[in-house]
């Protein structure tokens, strides 16, 4: 046999057997011998340096070094997931699907593992990258260090791969390899570290791929993405997730109804204490991937898919202060600082209070015993207090006046959960906090600045507002702690590559009160430019003014124009004329385009939009030759929206074959116009 074959059969052999071990749970060989076999191979391949394949079991020992994760745009948007916390949640969510799709319904029920977020991506069968979630829409690509991951098939089994795709899923880290790892730093003198999911996350950040290789991570996949796949659910997903290589969590099942649902949670909320990995829920899809389809997505998560949260763990400790924190709006946020408890694995000294009606409502007071969980196993809450245990000396809590940062009296406008600070251009955590939301990922993404350099910057006076980034020099930051010549011109050459974000995350950059990023999306998509949006429309004549007239003022017909745009309310309508009014902010919005930032979508952008379907509302129901996807994306570039539900406000139900019995009865009994696929491909 030739080196070349002695190679190629080794190969064959190992990934096979790794088959067996990770995906079958089955071994063939022992470990012993797995590990011969694996040092002849890489001594053939260090002989015939010629043969060498990425996807070769022994790359799997590492050695790559990463200095810099570069950032990657997800091809399929990595979505978050809605979170549930009871069985009526979970019935409120079948009534609101059962609106949309018609027939029955099954679901795919899969347990939630706690780790790392991952999108692995293959052509022709073979592993070529790995990006972790990210923002959802980019993450960093951790190739290498995915690479050494066990369980991570490097080349997959079978005919009937795709040749471009990419799955979904964790990676995590056994409890029995965390406890390990564990024992390892004790007899060392280090620190212990505090829980596999954090853990599992920061070895994937790791710039030695070697050091990745120590350590014992596990890939738990559950969801493929891409065109044209072989599937028509979920759960069939998963069975040929298997077939291929991939370890799909056998954890899974098919449920018929939602009691079989519910049948599940209950199952596992105690099974899951013997489970090798951490877990915190069950996620519930629903398995048809064409009813997935139908009900789509909202501006965070697919609408076909639900995260039901086991109960969190509570503990109890003691209040001994409560301060208050400021937000970039001026919100303040008042927050409970504890003797310090341990919850899920992480230790806790600080919990949100959110503000005064809480405190109010659950009359927390300093040197309570105080029952503390973690909301949706993440943020501490104080969800009680054990009035048994308070002190006779105990006084009601008094609310803050004054903003702990400036001493500016605090308001509270009506219908306002939240106090706030008014002093917008003299407190400090305002300034600096609106300059750390317009440099952030989501917003204008700017290499070589964070939360503390934003801090220096502020406390140095070189920068008052996120303008002032676009006047700095190397030379005027290089005096800063900590600041090297090569940090410094990365920071400004970061700078200077931000005038090239699109508008629509300049828009979402600004810090406009309510203008989260999908509403800045829309806002853009709207007036497709700065110009427009700031406009207001022109104050009446006083001349031609009739006395008894209703004068609607400039401001009001702004308000009345941005509320006619779907899905922009009267709260969000209120706040953005306030910023276009606003003197110093036009002053900002100036400097700004002098500097030569994206005031306007590109010319891509723009290409194929109109108004053809201005202020009409489509529903898409059936199987069509274009994709739904394209549907809606032509009724949304052709300014028309796309909607899941018929109601008396949709205009046209675009019809294809298939189409549910109870749509199209409801579109009759409201005398909805419907059309073919044909009839509306001629509209645009």
């Amino acid at each position: 046999m030739s080196p070349k074959e002695q190679i190629q059969s080794l190969r064959d052999e190992l990934r096979e057997h790794n088959y067996n071990y990770y995906i079958n749970d089955n071994p063939t060989i022992s470990d012993f011998e797995f590990d011969k076999k694996l040092e002849q191979l890489k001594m053939l391949e260090a002989s015939h340096p010629e043969f060498y394949d990425a996807t070769s079991p022994s790359v799997r020992v590492g050695g790559e070094i990463t200095k810099n994760f570069n950032t990657v745009k997800h091809i399929n948007r990595m979505y978050s997931l809605d979170n549930s916390y009871s069985i009526e949640d979970l019935q409120d969510w079948e009534t609101r699907i059962k609106k949309i799709v018609d027939g029955d319904i099954q679901y795919t029920c899969e347990l939630k593992y706690d780790g790392a977020s991952i999108s692995l991506h293959y052509e022709n069968g073979k592993f070529v990258q790995a990006v972790t979630r990210g923002d959802g829409n980019q993450g960093d690509d951790v190739t290498a260090n995915v690479r050494t991951i066990k369980s991570v098939p490097l080349q997959l089994k079978g005919d009937d791969i795709p040749a471009k795709f990419e799955i979904r899923g964790e990676i995590v880290l056994p409890w029995d390899g965390f406890h390990k790892m564990n024992e390892e730093r004790a007899t060392q003198g280090l620190d212990l570290y505090r829980n596999p999911r954090n853990t599992a996350s920061g070895s994937l950040k790791l710039q030695d791929s070697a050091e990745v290789a120590k350590r014992p991570l596990d890939c738990l996949l559950y969801q493929l993405a891409g065109d044209d796949l072989p599937i028509e659910t979920q759960f069939d997903s998963l069975t040929l997730s298997r077939k291929w290589g991939f370890k799909a969590p056998k954890e899974s099942k098919l449920a018929q109804s939602i009691e079989e649902v519910f049948e599940f949670i209950n199952y596992w909320d105690i099974a899951r204490k013997e489970l090798p990995y951490e877990t915190d829920g069950v996620v519930v899809k629903v398995n048809s991937l064409r009813q997935q389809e139908e009900l789509g997505f909202t501006a965070k998560a697919p609408k076909w898919a639900m995260a039901y949260k086991f109960a969190a763990e509570q503990v109890s400790t003691r209040l001994e202060e409560i301060t208050y924190q400021v937000g970039r709006t001026g919100a303040i946020t008042p927050v409970a600082n504890l003797a310090p408890v341990e919850i899920s694995g992480t230790t806790v000294k600080r919990a949100s209070l959110h503000n005064a009606d809480q405190i109010e409502k659950l009359d927390i007071r300093v040197g309570d015993e105080v029952y503390v969980e973690k909301g949706g196993e993440i943020i501490p809450k104080i969800i009680a207090v054990e009035l048994s245990k308070r002190p006779e000396n105990s006084v009601p809590t008094v609310y803050a006046t004054h903003c702990p940062e400036c001493n500016t009296p605090l308001i509270r406008k009506d219908g306002e959960a939240q106090h706030f600070c008014s002093n917008e251009l003299g407190c400090a955590p305002q300034i600096k906090g609106r300059i750390e939301h317009f440099i952030s990922r989501k917003a204008m993404d700017i290499d070589g600045i964070g939360a503390e350099t934003v801090g220096q910057l502020v406390d140095a006076g070189l920068i008052s507002n996120y303008a002032d980034l676009y006047d700095l020099t190397v030379e005027q930051v290089l005096p800063l702690e900590r600041m090297a010549q090569k940090s410094a011109e990365n920071m400004v050459n970061g700078i200077e590559a931000s005038k090239q974000v699109p508008f629509e995350r300049v828009l979402f950059g600004l810090g406009i009160r309510y203008v989260g990023e999908t509403v800045a999306k829309k806002l853009a998509k709207h007036y497709k430019n700065m110009n427009a949006l700031l406009a207001m429309p022109p104050a009446p004549e006083k001349e031609n003014l009739d006395l008894f007239a209703d004068v609607t003022s400039p401001a009001d017909k702004k308000k009345e124009e941005l509320t006619a745009i779907p899905e922009i309310g009267e709260r969000i309508a209120e706040t953005v004329v306030e910023y276009i009014l606003d003197q110093h902010q036009q002053q900002i919005l100036s400097r700004l385009r002098i500097a030569g930032l994206q005031f306007e979508l590109s010319a891509t952008q723009l290409e194929g939009q109109t108004d053809k379907l201005q202020g009409k509302s489509f529903v898409i129901s059936g199987v069509f030759e274009m994709s739904r996807k394209d549907l809606k994306k032509l009724i949304e570039d052709n300014g028309g929206k796309a909607s899941s539900s018929i109601s008396s406000k949709t205009d046209y139900l675009v019809r294809g074959e298939n189409m549910g019995p109870s749509k199209l009865e409801k579109a009759e009994k409201l005398g909805i116009t419907m059309i073919s696929e044909q009839e509306f491909l001629e509209m645009v």
